[in-house]
């Protein structure tokens, strides 16, 4: 009850007091099923879509094929989640293995897709707050190729990260002019730090290391962190993507199938981070200073 209350007060489409509980929850029902399977649906997309860009191929007029035969997939074999595990992690044709990261890249845009219009925390009454929540699950989808790239081949591609960059000025437009008495210059600055905040300070260490502790590519996609997220919430980012990726590379390094020269992908753990920090940060933040005793 507690979260159907709170997902009220955020404001969820359709969802007016005068309308008894039923119908609000009804709605709010309806919506978070269509989000996840479209969710889902691009999770699929993501996947594919980050496949192609590896190997150079045309992902808008191309059909889906497997990796492996490059048999062209039906329907059928393109089912999220449910023909991955009906087809037993297999391909129908060949048989060769299709890796978990299939399920994973659907199921986890699936449930964000979801979580995102039941946390929002910006509300969807407004036209520019619905228009933020369309833009963030854009955005999503493009973090879901950037994250399987990344995994898989230990780049960020700028052919998704510039267009993500876009998104994060379109974002922060809409933001801005929301909060009372906001200038254009105000817009302005508020862009500049978001930008700087993060991006400086992966710029800084891409340059002492030479590229050897984060990427170029983390420096870019770090300038669309800042611009939705905004400078206060960027070193939050900052704090939680390196807890994250400690916490999940430690154990590698315990069991010494990593080394202190391996190459880890850091996208993900910036990715996660940013997720965390632009649905819950101002809970994290709250709840740190009521730890600290402030």
């Amino acid at each position: 009850m507690a979260t159907l209350d709170r997902t009220f007060q955020k404001g969820a489409v359709l969802c007016w007091p005068t309308k008894p509980v039923s119908i609000m929850l009804m709605t709010n029902t309806i919506i978070a099923v269509f989000l996840g399977i479209i969710g889902a649906a691009l999770g699929s997309f993501a996947g594919a879509v980050a496949w192609r860009l590896h190997e150079k191929r045309n992902f808008v007029s191309e059909r889906s094929e497997c990796e492996s035969c490059h048999h062209k997939l039906s329907v059928f074999d393109l089912i999220p989640v449910l023909s991955w595990l009906l087809l037993r992690s297999k391909c129908r044709y060949c048989g060769a293995k299709i890796g978990a990261e299939t399920l994973l890249s659907e199921s986890a845009l699936s449930a964000l897709f979801v979580i995102s219009y039941l946390y929002w925390p910006y509300g969807v009454i407004e036209w520019q707050a619905i228009a933020m929540l369309a833009v963030w699950l854009i955005a999503l989808v493009l973090l879901a190729i950037l994250v399987v790239y990344d995994a898989r081949w230990l780049l960020l591609p700028d052919a998704v990260v510039f267009p993500l960059i876009a998104l994060g000025f379109l974002f922060a437009a809409l933001y801005t002019s929301l909060q009372p008495g906001m200038t254009i210059p105000g817009a302005i600055l508020y862009m500049g730090f978001g930008m700087v905040s993060l991006a400086g300070v992966y710029g800084i260490l891409y340059l002492v290391s030479k590229g050897k502790w984060v990427g170029f590519g983390d420096v870019k996609l770090s300038i669309f962190i800042g611009l939705v997220v905004g400078w206060q919430k960027a070193l939050l980012v900052l704090f939680l993507a390196n807890i994250i990726g400690f916490l999940i590379v430690l154990p590698g390094l315990l069991t010494h199938k990593l080394t202190r020269t391996s190459r880890v992908p850091f996208g993900p753990f910036l990715i996660v981070a940013f997720i965390l920090a632009g649905l819950f940060g101002d809970e994290i933040i709250k709840g740190y200073i009521r730890l600290i005793g402030l």
